[in-house]
């Protein structure tokens, strides 16, 4: 940790260009701090021999005592090397999905099948951990076996730039979601019609509503661009229905965080605000990156 400290502070002495003149730093005297400053700091030739002496002696003693630390031994580093490979991609679809920003609905059944699939390939290669990988299948089927297979989360994902029907191979499961897309497709332009038609134009006119609707979603899906969210501006459609079924987002985290910052504002000094001045302090808190 007192590495990590002692990289911090160059990097911010770097940054504002005060390497030459710093003279002094207070710090709250923790073992790290001190431990960074004493290795890295720049030291007066007596100080430079008194922490050399110290050193010295501390790597005499830690060498007296070295036979007497116990160490892990080979079938434990095992087990650790399984344990953090069975864990990276847990880890990483909870990062994924309690991010702040550019995280939509149509994330939660990718992440969740790209990390069913990884913990099958992890089944062939564990020795160890056999056990923790089949816990860990067994918890994602009996949490979410049900929402993954939910047509409205399917199409939410489907309706994503990023993925469309690039994050399962299981047809069914794209079928559903396709499915959803083409009847809430169908319902949302049904009352788009323009007055200025013909009453036999304006009778036939869901026809080719249809025709250009069904056209609209083979483009769309077939479309080579790399253009990310930006794309659904080119499929108008596409992107009314990618709206409402992504608008929510797949974990609580961003909720928590709005309440933990709620909590900071309102203080015992400020016990008598106003609802409606604690909501406006707390929507600048969370949008301060906007205005920097």
């Amino acid at each position: 940790m007192f590495d990590v400290l002692a990289a911090a502070l160059e990097e911010i002495h770097s940054e504002y260009h005060i390497r030459e003149k710093v003279t002094r730093t207070t710090t709250d005297s923790g073992s790290n701090f001190l431990k960074a400053f004493r290795l890295y700091g720049e030291e007066k030739e007596e100080e430079a021999t008194n922490v050399q002496e110290e050193s010295d002696s501390t790597l005499d003693d830690a060498t007296a005592d070295e036979s007497d630390v116990t160490r892990f031994s080979p079938a434990e580093m095992g087990f650790l090397v399984e344990y953090a490979a069975v864990m990276k991609p847990v880890a990483m679809a909870l990062n994924i999905l309690q991010g702040d920003s550019s995280v939509h609905m149509g994330f939660l059944l990718p992440s969740l099948y790209q990390l069913r699939d990884k913990l099958k390939r992890l089944e062939s290669s564990c020795k160890i951990c056999t056990p923790l990988v089949h816990a860990l299948q067994r918890g994602i089927q009996k949490c979410f076996g049900d929402i993954m297979k939910e047509p409205e989360l399917i199409a939410a994902a489907i309706l994503l730039p990023r993925f469309r029907t690039s994050w399962t191979t299981e047809e069914n499961i794209l079928n559903a979601g396709l499915d959803y897309i083409r009847n809430h497709l169908d319902t949302d332009l049904d009352d788009v019609t323009s007055t200025s038609l013909s009453d036999e134009d304006d009778f036939f006119a869901s026809m080719e509503s249809r025709k250009s609707q069904v056209g609209e979603l083979e483009r769309y899906l077939s479309c080579l661009s790399t253009a990310g969210m930006d794309l659904l501006h080119t499929f108008p459609h596409i992107k009314k229905l990618s709206l409402k079924v992504n608008t929510g987002p797949p974990a609580s985290a961003a909720c928590e965080r709005l309440f933990s910052h709620a909590g900071l504002l309102f203080t015992a000094k400020r016990s008598q605000l106003h609802c409606k001045n604690l909501e406006s302090q707390l929507l600048l808190k969370l949008n301060s990156h906007i205005t920097e």
